[in-house]
């Protein structure tokens, strides 16, 4: 294998790497040469996962978020991730921008309408009728509570386990480092490795889902504006360009390509929010955004340890309930690509202390994403009528938004779009702001696993780099053409299959901080010297 990699002109380890690209080449040949099977496989296996292992994904991201606040506000939220005298490399403002528009930026475009309205017409909670008031509220919360601080949280375990070793003990970038107390040099053998190859195929797995919503969204608005068939051809087709556009910002790296993008898209789209908050319902946005946050801590308790359990007790729900196609699809999808937001949000926090990473990480694309929801998530439900009596009085005009994400979720924002004053112009601006987010979280995601593979901060080789781009993509299309009709179902059931071993891989990585932790040389006011990887 070194021999290869020293022919191909590759700077990796070489085993990494090539059993890494060989096991993601042989799944795309899979899909292509005998798709039913692989299909039906993964159908029966997330059916038994979130019928029988559901209740693990949701205690867990608890148990995960109650250890990230205690690090932060402990004595150890002192240390440094990095040398004693390090400060950040990135300003706050960039800092934010880089790590929300690398994260969840393409989801909140997916879903800033498309949840509230679904929860809004198909209450998933007992006894809440319909688009009554009590339903708009629960959909807000519901909402929040999947894309707010449990999905940041996450990401911030990864990330803090990643600036904690990697960083602070320059280790090898890559997610076996952060096992070093519980393997020390048997990170550099075969589990190490196998930890590291793991790591990489669920994040091609899990950006390939983003990348597959993202190019679903985008071909529903092209639709919208020109007429043409919303049909797998054309999301291929826009799959195919964007990550072409993603892979020239792969060469230019991440202090270039993604920093510029992450400024660029965020700036769209607070205008966008900014646009909807001025342009629609101005006063009663502002008293939702108000609103929204007493509702979400208020409901945050019941939601986040709420697991479904009476599902089975009726015999017309399926046997996993409403939680299995959202919060464990959430939970699932979200842990596969941890190790690249994780790994990306390390690489950007250098210098910064343990209690600001978990804080700022947590509470900054939180808030947002809450204002978020409140501006565009009310909206939206104020569109399609809140209440019985407003609905009757509304006429057919009631409903259009639920119809319209009823028979397609990916075309729920630019239904929505429809409603306001320029509606074609704001409608491209969105396609322009998902396709930004979507080559902004492929480039980032093809960094990250390039590290990995290398186990340096510093970028490969501009072919390698570019090798990672080019296969997010190529897994993205073939689980798109494999879908078909059914795409977001089949993506769903991949995630929840690859989102079980990265999960629990993330869980054993809080025993390691804690050993981490006891042996740093700290009191509550200052952090000593960095302990040697000998005293582990």
């Amino acid at each position: 294998m070194e021999a290869w990699a020293e022919r191909l002109g590759l700077r990796t380890d070489p085993t990494i790497f090539f059993v890494s690209a060989g096991l993601t080449v042989i799944f795309v040949l899979l899909l292509v040469v005998v798709p039913e099977p692989i299909g039906n496989f993964f159908e029966v296996t997330r059916a038994w996962i979130v019928t029988n292992l559901g209740w693990f994904f949701i205690l867990g991201v608890n148990a995960w978020l109650g250890f990230l606040i205690w690090a932060a506000v402990s004595r150890h939220g002192h240390i440094k991730l990095g040398p004693r005298d390090s400060t950040p490399d990135y300003s706050n403002l960039s800092w934010f921008t880089m790590l929300f528009a690398g994260g969840i930026g393409t989801v909140l475009m997916f879903w800033g309408v498309a949840e509230p309205i679904s929860h809004f017409s198909s209450p998933p909670m007992a006894g809440v009728e319909p688009f009554s008031e009590q339903a708009a509220k629960d959909a807000i919360s519901i909402s929040i509570y999947h894309l707010g601080l449990h999905t940041w949280t996450i990401f911030t375990l990864p990330g803090l386990a990643f600036g904690y070793f990697i960083n602070r003990y320059n280790l090898p970038v890559r997610v076996s480092s952060v096992f070093y107390p519980l393997l020390k040099d048997g990170i550099h053998g075969p589990i190490g490795k196998a930890i590291d190859i793991a790591s990489i195929l669920g994040t091609l797995f899990g950006v390939a889902v983003s990348l597959g919503l993202g190019a679903s969204q985008i071909s529903a608005g092209i639709s919208a504006l020109t007429g043409m068939a919303d049909d797998v051809p054309l999301t291929v087709g826009i799959l195919v360009v964007l990550t072409a556009v993603a892979v020239v910002s792969i060469v230019a790296g991440l202090d270039k390509g993604v920093k510029l993008l992450s400024n660029l898209n965020i700036g769209m789209a607070v205008g966008l929010m900014i646009f909807v908050l001025v342009t629609g319902s101005t006063l009663f946005l502002f008293r939702a955004i108000v609103e929204t946050f007493g509702l979400y801590f208020f409901n945050l308790p019941r939601l986040a340890f709420w697991n479904d359990m009476l599902a089975n007790i009726n015999p017309t729900n399926d046997p996993w309930g409403w939680q299995g196609d959202w919060t464990v699809f959430y939970w699932a999808w979200t842990v596969t690509w941890s190790p690249f937001i994780g790994l990306f949000v390390a690489r950007i926090s250098r210098g910064r202390t343990i209690r600001e990473f978990v804080f700022g990480v947590l509470l900054a694309p939180s808030l947002f994403t809450l204002i978020w929801f409140a501006i565009f998530g009310w909206q939206a439900m104020e569109i399609d009528g809140i209440g019985l009596a407003l609905r009757e009085q509304m006429g057919p005009a009631a409903g259009e938004l639920s119809r319209a994400v009823g028979e397609s979720v990916p075309l729920a924002m630019f239904a929505f779009f429809e409603h306001f004053p320029l509606a074609t112009l704001v409608q491209g601006i969105a396609i322009v702001v998902v396709a930004i987010f979507f080559a902004t979280s492929s480039d980032s995601a093809s960094l990250v696993v390039d590290m990995l593979c290398t186990g340096e901060a510093e970028p490969g080789p501009v072919h390698q780099r570019v090798f990672w781009g080019v296969a997010e993509g190529m897994v993205a299309v073939m689980l798109i053409i494999l879908a078909g009709d059914l795409g977001l179902t089949a993506l769903q059931q991949v995630i929840t299959v690859v989102g079980l071993p990265i999960f629990c891989l993330v869980f054993m990585m809080i025993p390691s901080i804690i050993m981490g932790f006891q042996i740093e040389d700290i009191d509550h006011v200052t952090v000593g010297r960095r302990p040697k990887l000998d005293q582990f």
